[in-house]
């Protein structure tokens, strides 16, 4: 009897749970129902010019907000409690070199956020033509690329003078005069590099155009060189990087509108000169020191063509002008790898570039793992790096004469070179000066056996990791040994063609 009464009380407990659950959800539980919170279109795209689009935003809540996180996009107000309204988004003109991005977030009822993507594209650059074009003049002009490649007997760098942004004296060296021209052509260098700035003497950025007394102060220089008989290659350098740092479809387009305008400038300006000046379109391009992404290889050898186009629209003898492009960062395995040399409406008068300063722990490298000492022969001194021997140094220039200097294209080594290690002492030092004349030596004639000419590099610096081979101030040689090996070393050599 005991279990029955238990087991009918447990019963009647249950069905009154039940009976008590379902009221209580009937009664109190509210209606659900799902946010709705939309922004169309999801994304919006700008021109440089700027301007404005509509958003359309649909809810279901009470009321949402929205913020830009660019001060440069803009919107045409900061909440609505409508279920449906239109919203104005404002960019204005993009007036730096890069494309350049925005986020709207809009939340609704402090719970539900939407984001929407704004992007806006560079400001489309558009300069003057300045290539005044005349009929091509053959007069002076008739040695192709190998004939007067081979005219070049050895190079000498106006390093950290004209290439210096704004000011020829800023980086300690003096106004280069006729004299420091004259020492360097007595020394036995027959051609001059002369790395030159041009972003930076831009008199009015709309236009590009270059100031007047730049243009005649690069003239008065290669006239120095013109005085001596002397071969001479200008270039557009670095410059606070404007071309060198950016070799990305982003900047590509404004890069090359102004590499255009520059080199019509610069081209009609020296276009009565005859064949021993040389233009060289760049300088070392390169987003970062590995190798060249798909990108950053496009754009490079866009900036080769452009500056080529940019030439030969100029007319007279700029249309027979040889002209040298470059590698990327003129590395000698990217040029293997990746260069293809432009297209050139006249044939056999393109040469191309590379440097070189391997191993760099002997030729640049300051930190305490750097090595001062080169060469197979002087390990009996001390260390030397485990690559970047002689054996090395023939491999690299093997590969230029394969894949150009054989197919028509010689080679300008535009910059070599090793830092001077005057913080040594005693046989260390000159251990140190002999491995490093050597170092000269051998580059410079292996260089011209392959058929590239070498260029060597002079920052004017008789510091304590220099260059210096010339005293900039008064043409006395600073460094005689080095200058004897380079001599030497060009006389050894043999040019292929």
């Amino acid at each position: 009897m005991s279990k029955w009464i238990t087991k009918f009380l447990f019963a009647v407990a249950i069905i009154t749970l039940s009976v008590s659950c379902k009221g209580n959800e009937s009664v109190d539980s509210p209606v659900v129902t799902d946010p709705i919170f939309t922004a169309t279109p999801d994304t919006l795209k700008f021109t440089g010019d700027g301007g404005n689009d509509t958003l359309t935003v649909n809810m279901n809540g009470s009321n949402w907000v929205v913020a830009s996180n660019q001060t440069w996009c803009s919107v045409s107000f900061n909440t609505s409690s409508k279920t449906s309204d239109k919203l104005i988004v404002t960019a204005a003109e993009n007036t730096t070199s890069s494309v350049r991005t925005a986020t709207l977030t809009l939340i609704m009822d402090q719970k539900t956020t939407v984001l929407i993507q704004v992007k806006q594209e560079i400001k489309k650059v558009t300069y003057p033509d300045y290539s005044s074009p005349i009929a091509g003049d053959a007069t002076g002009m008739s040695s192709d690329a190998k004939t007067l490649a081979s005219k070049m007997f050895v190079g000498w760098n106006l390093g950290n003078s004209l290439e210096v942004p704004s000011s020829e004296t800023a980086w300690g060296n003096p106004k280069v005069t006729q004299l420091l021209i004259d020492s360097i052509k007595a020394a036995g260098i027959n051609s001059i590099r002369i790395p030159c700035a041009w972003n930076s003497y831009i008199e009015d950025a709309s236009t590009c155009k270059i100031k007047a007394s730049w243009l005649a102060r690069v003239k008065e220089v290669v006239d120095y060189c013109y005085k001596n008989n002397m071969y001479v290659i200008i270039n557009i350098h670095y410059d606070d990087g404007w071309l060198e740092n950016n070799p990305t479809y982003a900047k590509q387009d404004a890069v090359n509108a102004k590499q255009k305008a520059l080199w019509e400038q610069i081209a009609v300006y020296f276009r009565g000169y005859d064949e021993h000046l040389l233009f060289a379109g760049t300088n070392e391009v390169h987003a970062d020191y590995n190798a060249p992404t798909t990108e950053n290889n496009t754009v490079q050898q866009s900036y080769n063509q452009t500056f080529v186009n940019a030439v030969r629209s100029t007319g007279g003898k700029n249309t027979y002008r040889n002209l040298i492009i470059q590698s990327y960062n003129t590395n000698i395995g990217y040029a293997v790898s990746y260069l293809k040399v432009s297209t050139d409406a006249i044939s056999n008068k393109l040469m191309v570039e590379v440097h070189y300063y391997d191993p760099w722990d002997f030729c640049g490298d300051t930190t305490s793992s750097s090595i001062y000492l080169w060469g197979t022969s002087y390990t009996q001194y001390g260390s030397i790096s485990t690559w970047g021997q002689e054996s090395y140094v023939q491999s690299q220039f093997q590969s230029m004469k394969t894949n150009f200097v054989d197919k028509g294209y010689p080679v300008i080594l535009g910059e070599f070179g090793a830092i001077r290690r005057s913080s040594l002492t005693g046989t260390t030092l000159q251990h140190h000066l002999d491995s490093r004349a050597y170092y000269y030596q051998y580059v410079t004639q292996q260089a011209k056996n392959y058929g590239l000419v070498p260029f060597v590099w002079d920052n004017g610096s008789t510091a304590n990791n220099g260059f210096a081979i010339i005293n900039r101030a008064d043409g006395t040689t600073f460094d005689r040994q080095t200058l004897n090996s380079y001599i030497a070393g060009a006389s050894a050599g043999v040019y292929p063609y």
